[in-house]
Protein backbone atom coordinates (compact mmCIF):
# COMPACT_ATOMS: atom_id res chain seq x y z
CA UNK A 1 0.00 0.00 0.00
CA UNK A 2 1.56 3.26 -1.14
CA UNK A 3 1.79 6.47 0.89
CA UNK A 4 -0.95 8.27 -1.04
CA UNK A 5 -3.44 5.48 -0.34
CA UNK A 6 -2.57 5.55 3.35
CA UNK A 7 -3.00 9.36 3.48
CA UNK A 8 -6.38 9.13 1.74
CA UNK A 9 -7.51 6.47 4.21
CA UNK A 10 -6.37 8.59 7.16
CA UNK A 11 -8.16 11.68 5.80
CA UNK A 12 -11.32 9.64 5.22
CA UNK A 13 -11.24 8.34 8.78
CA UNK A 14 -10.72 11.86 10.13
CA UNK A 15 -13.64 13.10 8.02
CA UNK A 16 -15.91 10.31 9.28
CA UNK A 17 -14.93 10.96 12.91
CA UNK A 18 -15.43 14.71 12.52
CA UNK A 19 -18.83 14.14 10.90
CA UNK A 20 -20.00 11.96 13.79
CA UNK A 21 -18.72 14.49 16.33
CA UNK A 22 -20.63 17.32 14.65
CA UNK A 23 -23.79 15.21 14.43
CA UNK A 24 -23.54 14.43 18.14
CA UNK A 25 -22.94 18.10 18.97
CA UNK A 26 -25.89 19.24 16.83
CA UNK A 27 -28.25 16.69 18.40
CA UNK A 28 -27.09 17.67 21.90
CA UNK A 29 -27.51 21.38 21.09
CA UNK A 30 -31.06 20.78 19.83
CA UNK A 31 -31.94 18.85 23.00
CA UNK A 32 -30.48 21.61 25.18
CA UNK A 33 -32.05 24.53 23.33
CA UNK A 34 -35.48 22.96 22.69
CA UNK A 35 -36.97 24.12 26.04
CA UNK A 36 -36.10 27.73 25.16
CA UNK A 37 -37.59 27.30 21.67
CA UNK A 38 -40.72 25.79 23.20
CA UNK A 39 -41.03 28.68 25.66
CA UNK A 40 -40.71 31.16 22.81
CA UNK A 41 -43.53 29.46 20.92
CA UNK A 42 -45.65 29.07 24.06
CA UNK A 43 -45.48 32.80 24.70
CA UNK A 44 -47.64 33.30 21.59
CA UNK A 45 -50.17 30.60 22.51
CA UNK A 46 -53.30 30.64 24.60
CA UNK A 47 -53.44 28.74 27.88
CA UNK A 48 -55.53 26.00 26.28
CA UNK A 49 -53.07 25.58 23.42
CA UNK A 50 -50.08 25.46 25.79
CA UNK A 51 -51.49 22.43 27.61
CA UNK A 52 -53.11 20.92 24.53
CA UNK A 53 -50.08 20.51 22.23
CA UNK A 54 -46.41 19.59 22.56
CA UNK A 55 -45.29 21.41 19.44
CA UNK A 56 -43.52 24.73 19.78
CA UNK A 57 -45.17 26.52 16.86
CA UNK A 58 -48.48 28.22 17.75
CA UNK A 59 -51.48 28.04 15.42
CA UNK A 60 -51.74 31.82 15.48
CA UNK A 61 -49.12 34.30 16.70
CA UNK A 62 -50.77 36.40 19.39
CA UNK A 63 -48.71 39.28 20.81
CA UNK A 64 -51.30 40.16 23.44
CA UNK A 65 -49.53 37.96 26.02
CA UNK A 66 -46.54 40.32 25.89
CA UNK A 67 -48.72 43.42 26.13
CA UNK A 68 -50.85 42.12 28.99
CA UNK A 69 -47.89 40.55 30.74
CA UNK A 70 -45.98 43.81 30.63
CA UNK A 71 -48.91 45.63 32.23
CA UNK A 72 -49.08 42.95 35.01
CA UNK A 73 -52.01 42.52 37.35
CA UNK A 74 -50.74 45.16 39.77
CA UNK A 75 -50.67 48.94 39.70
CA UNK A 76 -47.10 48.79 38.35
CA UNK A 77 -45.86 47.71 34.94
CA UNK A 78 -43.03 45.27 34.40
CA UNK A 79 -40.76 48.24 33.71
CA UNK A 80 -40.92 49.08 37.42
CA UNK A 81 -39.80 45.59 38.38
CA UNK A 82 -36.99 45.67 35.84
CA UNK A 83 -35.82 49.01 37.22
CA UNK A 84 -35.94 47.59 40.75
CA UNK A 85 -33.82 44.62 39.66
CA UNK A 86 -31.20 46.91 38.16
CA UNK A 87 -31.19 49.02 41.35
CA UNK A 88 -30.10 45.85 43.15
CA UNK A 89 -27.94 44.16 40.51
CA UNK A 90 -25.77 47.05 39.30
CA UNK A 91 -24.53 48.15 42.77
CA UNK A 92 -23.97 44.51 43.74
CA UNK A 93 -21.84 43.90 40.65
CA UNK A 94 -19.77 47.06 41.17
CA UNK A 95 -19.23 46.49 44.90
CA UNK A 96 -18.40 42.82 44.36
CA UNK A 97 -15.74 43.59 41.77
CA UNK A 98 -14.16 46.29 43.95
CA UNK A 99 -14.21 44.44 47.28
CA UNK A 100 -13.17 41.03 45.92
CA UNK A 101 -10.34 42.58 43.87
CA UNK A 102 -8.97 44.40 46.92
CA UNK A 103 -9.25 41.26 49.07
CA UNK A 104 -7.54 39.08 46.48
CA UNK A 105 -4.80 41.70 46.07
CA UNK A 106 -4.14 41.65 49.81
CA UNK A 107 -3.90 37.86 49.94
CA UNK A 108 -1.58 37.56 46.94
CA UNK A 109 0.73 40.56 47.21
CA UNK A 110 1.09 41.34 50.92
CA UNK A 111 2.48 39.49 53.90
CA UNK A 112 0.76 39.93 57.27
CA UNK A 113 0.33 37.84 60.43
CA UNK A 114 -2.26 35.11 60.07
CA UNK A 115 -2.49 35.47 56.30
CA UNK A 116 -2.85 31.73 55.61
CA UNK A 117 -5.28 31.33 58.51
CA UNK A 118 -7.57 34.11 57.30
CA UNK A 119 -7.44 32.84 53.73
CA UNK A 120 -8.41 29.42 55.04
CA UNK A 121 -11.39 30.99 56.81
CA UNK A 122 -12.45 32.65 53.55
CA UNK A 123 -12.26 29.35 51.70
CA UNK A 124 -14.08 27.55 54.53
CA UNK A 125 -17.08 29.85 54.06
CA UNK A 126 -17.54 28.27 50.63
CA UNK A 127 -18.83 25.19 52.46
CA UNK A 128 -21.12 27.14 54.78
CA UNK A 129 -24.78 26.69 53.75
CA UNK A 130 -26.51 30.03 53.24
CA UNK A 131 -29.52 28.84 55.22
CA UNK A 132 -27.39 28.79 58.40
CA UNK A 133 -26.96 32.58 58.31
CA UNK A 134 -30.44 33.42 57.06
CA UNK A 135 -32.16 33.96 60.43
CA UNK A 136 -29.26 35.79 62.18
CA UNK A 137 -28.93 38.16 59.22
CA UNK A 138 -32.65 38.83 59.16
CA UNK A 139 -32.65 39.63 62.89
CA UNK A 140 -29.63 41.91 62.44
CA UNK A 141 -31.20 43.91 59.61
CA UNK A 142 -34.46 44.08 61.55
CA UNK A 143 -32.66 45.59 64.54
CA UNK A 144 -31.03 48.11 62.20
CA UNK A 145 -34.53 49.02 60.89
CA UNK A 146 -33.42 48.28 57.33
CA UNK A 147 -36.06 45.76 56.33
CA UNK A 148 -38.03 46.59 53.18
CA UNK A 149 -34.99 48.38 51.76
CA UNK A 150 -32.31 47.31 49.30
CA UNK A 151 -29.53 47.72 51.89
CA UNK A 152 -29.55 44.07 53.12
CA UNK A 153 -29.25 42.93 49.52
CA UNK A 154 -26.44 45.29 48.50
CA UNK A 155 -24.36 46.26 51.55
CA UNK A 156 -22.79 42.79 52.22
CA UNK A 157 -21.10 42.89 48.80
CA UNK A 158 -18.97 45.80 50.07
CA UNK A 159 -17.19 43.31 52.35
CA UNK A 160 -16.23 40.64 49.80
CA UNK A 161 -18.82 38.19 51.08
CA UNK A 162 -18.61 36.14 47.87
CA UNK A 163 -15.68 33.91 48.79
CA UNK A 164 -15.91 32.07 45.47
CA UNK A 165 -14.99 35.26 43.62
CA UNK A 166 -12.18 36.00 46.07
CA UNK A 167 -10.73 32.53 45.52
CA UNK A 168 -11.01 32.82 41.73
CA UNK A 169 -9.30 36.23 41.65
CA UNK A 170 -6.57 35.01 44.01
CA UNK A 171 -5.87 32.09 41.70
CA UNK A 172 -5.74 34.37 38.69
CA UNK A 173 -3.57 36.99 40.38
CA UNK A 174 -1.07 34.38 41.55
CA UNK A 175 -0.37 33.63 37.91
CA UNK A 176 0.77 37.20 37.23
CA UNK A 177 4.56 37.44 37.75
CA UNK A 178 5.70 39.74 40.55
CA UNK A 179 8.27 41.22 38.15
CA UNK A 180 5.50 43.48 36.87
CA UNK A 181 5.03 44.84 40.39
CA UNK A 182 8.76 45.40 40.81
CA UNK A 183 9.00 47.23 37.49
CA UNK A 184 6.08 49.46 38.48
CA UNK A 185 7.72 50.25 41.84
CA UNK A 186 10.90 51.29 40.01
CA UNK A 187 8.76 53.62 37.90
CA UNK A 188 7.43 55.20 41.10
CA UNK A 189 4.05 53.46 41.51
CA UNK A 190 2.64 52.82 44.96
CA UNK A 191 0.62 49.73 45.93
CA UNK A 192 -2.71 51.18 44.84
CA UNK A 193 -1.33 52.29 41.48
CA UNK A 194 0.12 48.82 40.90
CA UNK A 195 -3.34 47.34 41.39
CA UNK A 196 -5.12 49.90 39.20
CA UNK A 197 -2.58 50.34 36.40
CA UNK A 198 -0.88 46.93 36.25
CA UNK A 199 -2.90 44.10 37.74
CA UNK A 200 -6.53 44.98 37.00
CA UNK A 201 -5.98 45.44 33.23
CA UNK A 202 -4.29 42.04 33.14
CA UNK A 203 -7.16 40.53 35.15
CA UNK A 204 -9.85 41.62 32.70
CA UNK A 205 -11.02 38.05 31.84
CA UNK A 206 -11.39 37.14 35.52
CA UNK A 207 -13.17 40.40 36.35
CA UNK A 208 -15.62 39.90 33.47
CA UNK A 209 -16.32 36.42 34.81
CA UNK A 210 -17.12 37.92 38.22
CA UNK A 211 -19.44 40.46 36.59
CA UNK A 212 -21.27 37.76 34.62
CA UNK A 213 -21.77 35.43 37.56
CA UNK A 214 -22.86 38.15 39.96
CA UNK A 215 -25.20 39.72 37.41
CA UNK A 216 -26.91 36.44 36.54
CA UNK A 217 -27.12 35.25 40.16
CA UNK A 218 -28.55 38.57 41.32
CA UNK A 219 -31.09 38.77 38.49
CA UNK A 220 -32.29 35.25 39.31
CA UNK A 221 -32.25 35.71 43.08
CA UNK A 222 -35.71 35.10 44.49
CA UNK A 223 -35.31 34.15 48.15
CA UNK A 224 -33.40 37.13 49.52
CA UNK A 225 -35.70 39.83 48.05
CA UNK A 226 -38.65 37.77 49.24
CA UNK A 227 -37.26 37.77 52.79
CA UNK A 228 -36.26 41.42 53.06
CA UNK A 229 -38.77 43.25 50.83
CA UNK A 230 -42.46 43.63 51.58
CA UNK A 231 -43.53 46.55 49.36
CA UNK A 232 -44.79 45.59 45.90
CA UNK A 233 -43.29 48.79 44.50
CA UNK A 234 -39.80 47.52 45.44
CA UNK A 235 -40.09 43.96 44.12
CA UNK A 236 -37.56 42.78 41.49
CA UNK A 237 -38.39 40.73 38.40
CA UNK A 238 -38.04 37.34 40.10
CA UNK A 239 -40.81 38.10 42.62
CA UNK A 240 -42.94 39.80 39.98
CA UNK A 241 -42.90 36.58 37.96
CA UNK A 242 -43.97 34.63 41.03
CA UNK A 243 -46.88 37.01 41.61
CA UNK A 244 -48.00 36.37 38.03
CA UNK A 245 -48.28 32.64 38.78
CA UNK A 246 -50.34 33.09 41.95
CA UNK A 247 -53.07 30.48 41.64
CA UNK A 248 -55.22 31.91 44.45
CA UNK A 249 -57.37 33.66 41.85
CA UNK A 250 -58.12 30.32 40.15
CA UNK A 251 -56.53 31.28 36.83
CA UNK A 252 -52.86 31.55 35.90
CA UNK A 253 -52.04 33.34 32.59
CA UNK A 254 -49.13 31.07 31.71
CA UNK A 255 -48.63 32.63 28.29
CA UNK A 256 -48.08 36.04 29.90
CA UNK A 257 -45.78 34.59 32.56
CA UNK A 258 -43.72 32.79 29.93
CA UNK A 259 -43.53 35.95 27.81
CA UNK A 260 -42.23 38.00 30.74
CA UNK A 261 -39.80 35.21 31.70
CA UNK A 262 -38.28 35.39 28.22
CA UNK A 263 -37.97 39.17 28.46
CA UNK A 264 -36.34 38.77 31.87
CA UNK A 265 -33.72 36.50 30.29
CA UNK A 266 -32.66 39.07 27.71
CA UNK A 267 -30.25 41.18 29.86
CA UNK A 268 -28.38 38.09 31.10
CA UNK A 269 -28.19 36.57 27.62
CA UNK A 270 -26.97 39.79 26.04
CA UNK A 271 -24.31 40.24 28.71
CA UNK A 272 -23.20 36.62 28.49
CA UNK A 273 -22.85 36.44 24.72
CA UNK A 274 -21.18 39.84 24.50
CA UNK A 275 -18.49 38.70 26.94
CA UNK A 276 -18.43 34.95 26.29
CA UNK A 277 -14.82 34.86 25.09
CA UNK A 278 -13.50 36.66 28.17
CA UNK A 279 -15.75 34.50 30.35
CA UNK A 280 -14.17 31.28 29.04
CA UNK A 281 -10.67 32.72 29.38
CA UNK A 282 -11.35 33.86 32.93
CA UNK A 283 -12.79 30.52 34.06
CA UNK A 284 -9.98 28.47 32.51
CA UNK A 285 -7.19 30.75 33.74
CA UNK A 286 -8.67 31.08 37.22
CA UNK A 287 -8.90 27.32 37.49
CA UNK A 288 -5.36 26.38 36.43
CA UNK A 289 -3.17 29.23 37.69
CA UNK A 290 -1.75 29.44 41.15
Amino acid sequence: MDAETINNKVRRNHLINATWRYILLIVTAIIMIYPIIWLLGASFKTNAEIFGSIGFLPKHFDWSSYVKGWKTGTEYTFATYFLNSFKIVIPKVIFTVVSCSLTAYAFTRFEFPGKNFFFGIVIATLFLPAVVTRIPLYLMWRDFHLLDTYVPLILPTLFAQESFFVFMLVQFMRGIPREYDEAAIIDGCNSFQILIKILLPMMKPALITVVLFQFIWSMNDFLQPLIYLSSVSKFPVAIALKMATDASSGFVPWNQTIAMSLIALIPSLVLFFSASRSFVDGMSAGGIKG
